[in-house]
Formats: C-alpha cells, structure tokens, sequence
C-alpha cells in the first residue's frame, strides 16, 4: 500500500452517491476537494469525523472546498448514514474500493490482533485542476475537521 502523493494528478472517479447519483471528481474543476476515506458509516470514529465536518461546511465553503466521504459501504448505508447525523455533505460508496486502490489506500489493516484488507483513514485535498495538494494521514478523528481547515487557512 502506497498513498498516492502532494503533486500527483488525482485518480479520477465517478462513483454513486447516498441518492444514487453519480458523483465525477471532473465536475468539480475550479473547486478543492476534500476527498476523506472512512472504513464504515455508523460506526464511532466514522461518525465523529462525519459530525465535524458537517459543523464546518461553511467554513469549508469559504475556502472554496467542497466534501466528500468515500468508503466501502453500499449506498443503502450511506442514506441511514446521512439521515441519521443530518449531514451536509455527500458520501460516495466505493463497494468494490477500486477508488480506494487508486488512492492507495486499501491495504492490510490490524485490530484487536486480527489482520484484513480495508481502508486506512486518509484524507486528499485535490486543488481546482485535479492535482493533489495536501495528503492528511496522521489526525485523530475528533481534530480531523480542524486539521484540514489548519491547513486551508494557511
């Protein structure tokens, strides 16, 4: 597993949102996007990174950022997701993590002293010509928000 880096030109995706929708990275030219990968809606560190970021889209906003979590659940989840926390953002289902591939993100994970593939926690801030700017991998949940808005602020 290797995260694709600050400078490298964003893999492209077009994936389903929480609506069914499809969501192209491309149409999002002349914005920065903050593409965050979650392992699994629901669950209490998903949720708190969720949260937070739902309090700061309009700071975001200001900073000409627009959000979107990706993970591996179906789309059926991610509305729950949504409805449940009342967030303000959309979530992209990555089902079969070929977006997660492309970002590098998808690999052998351990917890509680088992090992399996999934998503590492990681966060891309893509520029307005689909370059990635910033790559944010060391955060812990609950500052994620304020780690990125940090960042954008310079």
């Amino acid at each position: 597993m290797t995260p694709i880096q600050a400078g490298s030109k964003a893999p492209e995706f077009s994936l389903l949102d929480q609506n069914g929708s499809t969501v192209n990275l491309t149409d999002y030219q002349g914005k920065k996007v903050l593409v965050y990968f979650y392992p699994k809606a629901m669950t209490p560190g998903c949720t708190t990174q969720a949260c937070s970021l739902r309090d700061v889209k309009s700071e975001l906003e200001a900073q000409n950022t627009v959000v979107f979590g990706i993970s591996p659940d179906p789309v059926a989840r991610l509305v729950k997701f949504i409805e449940k926390y009342d967030l303000n953002f959309s979530l992209l289902s990555d089902e079969d993590h070929a977006i997660a591939d492309a970002f590098g993100i998808w690999g052998l994970k351990k917890f509680m002293g088992k090992e399996y593939d999934g998503i590492h926690r990681t966060s891309f801030l893509i520029d307005e010509n689909g370059t990635v700017e910033h790559v944010f991998d060391k955060f812990k949940t609950k500052e994620h928000h304020d780690v990125v808005l940090n960042y954008l602020k310079g």
